[in-house]
């Protein structure tokens, strides 16, 4: 044993030192028996290195494994490393997020871009969302953690997730696969590969997914969080001993109803909800079962998921997503040429219920976000001074074109919503029913009329008196000198009639009619250059030294055109242009601590026709970021290394003008400015201790510390996402990784990891949304993390094998975005007690893997859970989640050749 493995090792140090050309054309399933379950070749220096010779902390998944635990798309990861972990929100393409070590800067505004690069078959994918479509059949996966600003195109400040699929094979062959479960749930798909000529290899992959809903509308006979997919893909494989060229081209869609969000926690607008909703037979927000849930502070059962929407609105989501990508590595004498060209065309349509409950509030209607992305690196690697120096240089360039065109809409409800909340809030201190938009019927008087009533002297509004006195003299509807002048211009009110104000003030303020809202339209062009450097130097046959740099140069232009024709704005946009009755009624509404709040529900940031105009702006920026590494190989089985880093994530633009700031409110009206946030950094240390024993025995452990600058931190405000540069973040902690294998047909793969990572204390978020986070944990991140795998394929008869496998991650408690945390506890409003996600495969198959009966389950307890949750907009109180997966189970077989 002991010498097989010294020959495998050579034979890979060998493949490592001599310039690779040709494409390793060996199907996964071979290439990792070659690997001997613990050397798994990975290229996270762009070169073929083990993964226990690289001296930075990686994450290995090979193709085997990949294919046990059933992984779909790159979501399912998280189940397998402990560091890496996914969250979707309001959508599936341009909610999903990455976080590595606790840091994500993704989210649910298509103008921000991930901390977590993905890569697959080295083409970056620009948004996590973008890359989350169904994967093929995969050769391996690496996850890098920490920053990784030298080699990985741009936007990797927390790490970058690299994912290979199987290549052409130069001979025939080929697979179907088919499944079926619960939810009616089905999935087809297959690839054929072989040869054209000697030099020449093809691959075509395709397949199709379907399943229902799991989250159930209780207002109609619908459910949400469905899967539709399907996509094809087709490759080229051509290698000569000196020259490859292998080109990609792929297609991929879905049509689905994403993404439904419970009601978790309610506050005192639930009961207006439901009565809005109720006296149309709906049910406004669900109630569930009287009973609570891991301790939430609530009697909503989340586990039913089960939700209540407007009947006439829906969670369509349409994907197309394709592209065509060429690798070329070429031999150049004694130097490798490696020239990736990429070109990519993504887009997204989709309708939203966006006031989360069985009202119809608000929507969104055919918003639309297109993202097509050109990239091209180009690298030259080679060695020198025999061996001692092994270098790399190269270039990287992007051209992207971002658009989003936004259509926010106010729905059926949209008056009767605003004037039941007053109603509810300003009724009680007046003593009588009362509303602004007359959508509560003409029994019900005007607020001005409440003011204004002639049979109400003042004096019967108590503190208010001096307010209404003052307010009827403006009015003319009460005798001059009722209330003293210098008492009137104190408060802000014209101590003589005001023409229009007595009428403005008896009838109802203009509404906004259904379907009133927004069409938006934003872009966001960027050119990015970068030039790199990675150098090893083997300073002795045990020491070598990484020294690797980069600069960044990117532009980004800014255009958009705001066009809102919302009209309940229109009183306000008699405020701001200064008629003197709107703004002597307006001075009534501060002075009683009204008027913001209804500006805000009347008028909302999202759809204030104060905002409308044309805007451009742009910004460029250059960057340095590099790596410093030094590893000792004790001896064979033994490597001890340490690094610093340095990453960075460029800034950009909020494509959403609620970031607008209001006259108002205080601001300085609407300029493209307001969009833009700045860049983040990120200094990094490791210290790592990579073992292992022959094919049984591998431990790996590292240690990090990582100190962010101006972390971009997408944060709902209450009325919006917002984009707020955090001053100072720390996310430090330990990874431990271990893969046991006493026999070939039996592993184990466990992980753990402790993530630390918090706001500073010495943040300053008075008067922003993270206002309380200060030395506190990032939102949904858990401290400990445990990842357990178990494999095994015992022998049955002559050329059959059993299959059992279980993984479990284990995430410990977390807090879920909703509100301040409850200082007592800690906890916000909707937080995860620690819970473990399990899954199960058992099955047969042949020896060579190629035909296979299985039957899985995942989340094999039930185990509820929130993805992740938000305060519902307008709501004050009520908070929604978005359930985590329920108990699927099924049968899968595959047929290979």
């Amino acid at each position: 044993m002991r010498t097989l493995q010294l020959f495998s090792a050579s034979a890979l140090a060998l493949i490592a030192a001599t310039p690779a050309i040709a494409q390793d054309t060996t199907t996964p399933a071979a290439q990792e028996e070659e690997a001997s379950g613990n050397e798994v070749v990975i290229t996270a220096t762009r070169r073929n290195e083990t993964v226990q010779d690289v001296p930075i902390a990686v994450t290995a998944v090979p193709a085997a494994l990949l294919e046990n635990a059933g992984i779909e798309d790159i979501r399912g990861l998280e189940q397998l490393a402990p560091s890496l972990q996914s969250s979707t929100g309001q959508s599936s393409a341009t909610g999903t997020t990455l976080y590595i070590r606790g840091i994500t800067t993704a989210g649910d505004n298509p103008g921000f871009e991930p901390a977590v690069g993905v890569f697959i078959d080295g083409v970056f994918r620009a948004r996590a969302g973008v890359a989350i479509s169904e994967l093929p059949q995969l050769e391996r996966v690496e996850v890098l953690r920490g920053p990784q600003g030298t080699l990985f195109g741009r936007n990797t400040s927390a790490g970058a997730l690299s994912i290979f699929t199987a290549q052409p094979a130069f001979e025939l062959g080929g697979y179907l696969e088919g499944s079926y479960g619960n939810y009616n749930a089905f999935e087809l798909k297959g690839a054929i590969t072989g040869p054209v000529t000697d030099q020449l290899a093809l691959r075509v992959d395709g397949g199709y997914r379907k399943r229902d809903g799991y989250i159930e509308d209780v207002n109609a006979d619908r459910s949400f969080n469905n899967i539709d997919r399907w996509y094809a893909r087709g490759q080229a494989l051509y290698d000569t001993s000196t020259f490859s060229l292998r080109v990609i081209a792929d297609y991929y869609e879905t049509d689905e109803q994403c993404c439904g969000a419970i009601s978790a926690v309610r506050g005192p607008f639930a009961p207006l909800i439901e009565g809005i909703a109720g006296a149309q037979g709906l049910d406004g927000l669900f109630t569930g079962t009287n009973r609570s849930v891991n301790g939430l502070p609530t009697t909503v059962d989340p586990e039913q998921r089960r939700m209540a929407a407007s009947p006439n609105r829906d969670l369509s989501e349409r994907v197309r997503d394709w592209g065509v990508s060429a690798e070329i590595n070429a031999e150049l004498g004694d130097i490798k040429l490696t020239s990736i060209t990429a070109y990519r065309d993504w887009r997204v349509r989709r309708n939203q219920d966006v006031d989360f409950s069985g009202i119809d509030r608000a929507y969104r209607e055919g918003y639309r976000n297109e993202l097509v992305d050109f990239t091209q690196e180009l690298r030259f690697q080679g060695s020198a001074f025999g061996g001692t120096l092994d270098w790399l240089v190269g270039g990287f360039y992007l051209n992207e074109t971002n658009k989003v065109h936004d259509t926010v809409r106010v729905g059926n409800d949209g008056n009767r919503y605003v004037d039941s909340i007053f109603n509810a809030l300003a009724g009680p201190t007046f003593g009588t029913p009362l509303q602004f938009y007359g959508s509560l019927g003409g029994t019900v008087p005007t607020f001005g009329q409440v003011i204004l009533n002639p049979a109400a002297p003042p004096a019967a509004y108590g503190a208010a008196a001096p307010l209404v006195g003052c307010f009827r003299t403006a009015a003319g509807t009460a005798p001059s000198g009722t209330i003293p002048v210098p008492v009137c211009n104190a408060l802000g009110f014209s101590p003589t009639p005001v023409a229009g104000l007595a009428a403005l003030a008896a009838g109802p303020l203009p509404g906004v009619a259904a379907g009133q809202g927004n069409n938006n339209d934003y872009r966001v062009k960027t050119n990015a250059f970068a030039l790199f450097t990675h150098n090893i130097i083997n300073i002795s046959d045990k020491l070598s030294l990484t020294l690797g740099a980069r600069w960044n140069y990117e532009k980004k232009d800014f255009t958009a055109t705001v066009s809102n024709n919302t009209g309940s704005c229109t009183f306000f946009n008699q405020v701001r242009a200064g008629n003197t009755a709107a703004v002597q009624y307006a001075t009534l509404l501060r002075q009683l601590g009204l008027f913001n709040n209804l500006f805000l529900l009347s008028c909302n940031p999202a759809i204030n026709t104060e905002f409308n105009g044309s805007y451009a702006h742009d910004r460029d920026e250059s960057k340095f970021t590099g790596t410093a590494k030094l590893a000792y190989k004790v001896n064979s089985d033994i490597l001890v290394y340490g690094g610093y880093d340095r990453g960075y994530k460029s800034g950009g633009y909020n494509m959403d003008q609620a970031t607008f700031d209001s006259v108002l409110l205080g601001g300085n009206g609407p300029q493209a400015s307001d969009l833009e946030f700045g860049s983040e950094s990120v200094d990094a240390y490791e210290i790592g201790v990579k073992t292992q024993w022959g094919r049984a025995f591998t431990f790996n452990i590292a240690a990090f510390y990582q100190k962010f600058s101006n972390l971009q931190s997408l944060v709902f405000s209450g009325n919006n996402f917002v984009v707020q540069n955090v001053d100072s973040t720390t996310s430090k902690g330990v990874e431990l990784e271990s893969i046991i294998q006493p026999a070939r047909d039996f592993t184990v793969r466990l992980g753990y990891s402790y993530i630390d990572a918090q706001y500073d204390a010495d943040n300053n978020f008075t008067g922003t949304p993270l206002q309380g986070q200060e030395g506190r944990q990032v939102s949904n991140q858990p401290k400990h993390t445990v990842t357990v795998a178990t494999t095994w394929t015992p022998s049955i008869t002559s050329g059959i094998r059993g299959l059992v496998h279980v993984d479990m991650r284990y995430n410990s408690e977390v807090n879920i975005p909703s509100n301040n945390p409850n200082p007592a506890t800690g906890r916000t409003a909707l937080y995860n007690q620690g819970y473990p996600l399990v899954g199960a495969r058992i099955g047969i198959q042949t020896e060579d893997r190629q035909k296979s009966l299985e039957f899985f389950v995942e989340n094999l307890t039930n185990q509820y859970y929130h993805v992740t949750g938000f305060a519902v907009p307008e709501q004050t109180g009520n908070y929604a989640a978005y359930p985590g997966l329920p108990r699927f189970f099924g049968v899968k077989a595959k047929v290979g050749f």
